[in-house]
């Protein structure tokens, strides 16, 4: 089957790493697919398919190639794949990386390009049932996965201070207001405060340690240990290194770091943020908490004093991971595209 995917960037990030993945799949499993993107635009994971770039600063309905299946994703790249799908190019397909009016800018753009077709991918439950609350359309679930360079390495050592890791993203520009920071470095120097000698890891993208004022000065302070693996194996070993994960992120469609972090042997302490209660059970794989609670730090304290339990969400956390495959994603993408081009609705 030959797909066409108009991808604004592929800079670090997971929304990125799934487009990636994705179409490395489909590519390897032998269809045909083209990935379209604006010049000089960044790509920063490997791609075994096709790119070329639009004429232009942005896509146009004309920088299409003619393919079974258009598949759009961030709602700026949906006018243009519906238009070239309207001029005989594809099936539009969306896949929904995130749910876009109710956390970023400019909604009453993103809002009605839910309208544009029925034909959708999501990431989760929760996602699909917010779009289909609020525009009627269900979404076939193509769930994220986690690298098999994701592993645990058995370097943990489970005696000496814990260490404690989370990711910190730009603040500036307004696209990570969701994973509510703030909170995250509260409830970090509140553990500080209470257990000096843990080891505290932040995890930034080099570019945007090196491009954000916000992330600079809370580097130079000195109370973390900032970091910036520049990909999977860098990124695998920080996870080994910390025994419990912290994840402040109040929406997502996904959430990959916590997966990661769990896939690596970590415990995960993790903020409800919707598309996570699709792999988190509290006290069970992870300690999860709504935002009002505000038990962030809590629960962090709480593992840090109770080893066995840190040890027991570690374990079954592993273990809840393992089943996240990216193979297991690129069937879910195969068989969702296959029941939308045969009419029958997501289960």
């Amino acid at each position: 089957m030959k797909y066409t995917f108009p991808i604004l960037n592929l800079s670090i990030g997971g929304a990125q790493r799934m487009l990636a993945e994705l179409v490395n799949g489909l590519a390897q499993r032998g269809h045909s697919v083209t990935v379209l993107m604006p010049p000089g635009e960044p790509i920063q994971y490997p791609l075994r398919a096709r790119v070329i770039r639009s004429s232009g600063a942005s896509i146009t309905p004309a920088d299409f190639p003619k393919s079974d299946v258009i598949v759009s994703n961030f709602y700026t790249t949906v006018p243009a794949a519906q238009l070239a799908s309207q001029q005989g190019k594809g099936v539009h397909v969306r896949l929904s990386l995130c749910y876009e009016p109710t956390f970023l800018p400019h909604s009453p753009l993103s809002f009605p390009s839910y309208h544009a077709t029925p034909n959708l991918l999501v990431l989760s439950t929760w996602q699909q049932k917010i779009i289909q609350l609020n525009h009627g359309i269900r979404g076939h679930i193509v769930p994220v996965g986690v690298s098999p360079s994701y592993r645990n390495l058995g370097i943990r050592r489970p005696e000496g201070p814990p260490h404690i890791a989370a990711i910190l993203r730009k603040p500036e520009g307004g696209f990570s207001w969701h994973r509510d920071q703030d909170t995250l470095i509260q409830a970090l120097i509140e553990v500080k405060n209470r257990f000096p000698y843990v080891m505290v890891s932040l995890f930034c993208p080099p570019g945007e340690l090196a491009t954000s004022s916000s992330l600079q000065n809370l580097a130079s302070t000195g109370q973390f240990r900032v970091l910036t693996p520049k990909d999977d194996v860098e990124m695998c070993y920080h996870y080994n290194e910390a025994h419990i994960f912290v994840s402040s992120s109040t929406y997502d469609a996904a959430s990959l770091p916590g997966l990661e972090a769990m896939k690596c042997g970590a415990a995960l302490v993790t903020v409800y943020s919707g598309g996570n209660a699709d792999y988190c059970r509290h006290e069970v794989n992870c300690l999860m908490s709504y935002r009002y609670e505000n038990r962030l730090a809590h629960n962090v304290l709480r593992l840090i004093q109770d080893p066995a339990l840190r040890a027991m969400l570690a374990r079954e956390g592993e273990s809840e991971a393992s089943r996240w495959t990216w193979e297991r994603s690129v069937n879910a993408f195969e068989a969702a595209v296959l029941r939308i081009l045969q009419g029958i609705p997501a289960p």
